[in-house]
């Protein structure tokens, strides 16, 4: 089967991640070597940016995490592309290359970009405390739940409320969601 092709240039932590990739897509992969990314590799995608779009396509855990948080300061216009956890748990790893196409193909066709014509969000950290997603006994795993729901990926309650922002997601999308 024909690899498929893609315009902009994918984000991965390592040379496993674009080998696994390499299979099944057709473009520019760049790897960053894990969480510290070198000063070039970052000069480079932010020259890369001015004509065609970045995707970050990290590992769920704290290194990717570090990774698209690093890469969002320096590049503007960054988009994410967000790996549910239980697709990336391999025998003794979490990670991109642990996964299968169909998990990276579904988190690159939910690539979080910023909405320029999405209402301002109406969710505050409050209203995240008020529908259980932080703050008690069992937040965490509803709150990845809801996220994962929204193609947010994962993180704290800081981190869902950025993304939320960002995307321009309202407390309605999340009450639905809650309510499944």
């Amino acid at each position: 089967m024909k690899p498929l092709e893609f315009d902009g240039v994918i984000v991965v932590e390592g040379e496993t991640d674009r080998v696994f990739l390499s299979t099944f897509l057709s473009g520019e992969i760049v790897i960053t070597n894990g969480s510290e990314v070198p000063r070039e590799t970052i000069n480079y995608l932010k020259e890369v940016s001015k004509t065609r779009p970045i995707i970050v396509l990290t590992d769920p855990d704290y290194p990717g995490l570090r990774i698209r948080h690093l890469l969002e300061e320096e590049i503007p216009g960054v988009r994410h592309a967000f790996m549910e956890r239980e697709a990336c748990k391999g025998k003794k790893k979490l990670g991109v290359a642990e996964s299968n196409k169909d998990a990276v193909l579904k988190a690159l066709s939910e690539v979080l970009v910023p909405k320029k014509d999405a209402k301002p969000s109406d969710v505050t950290y409050f209203s995240l405390v008020e529908r259980g997603l932080t703050g008690d006994a069992g937040a965490k795993e509803r709150r990845i739940k809801v996220m994962e729901k929204l193609g947010l990926g994962y993180g704290n309650a800081k981190t869902m409320l950025k993304r939320c922002h960002y995307k321009g997601i309202m407390l309605r999308d999340i009450d639905e969601v809650v309510g499944q």
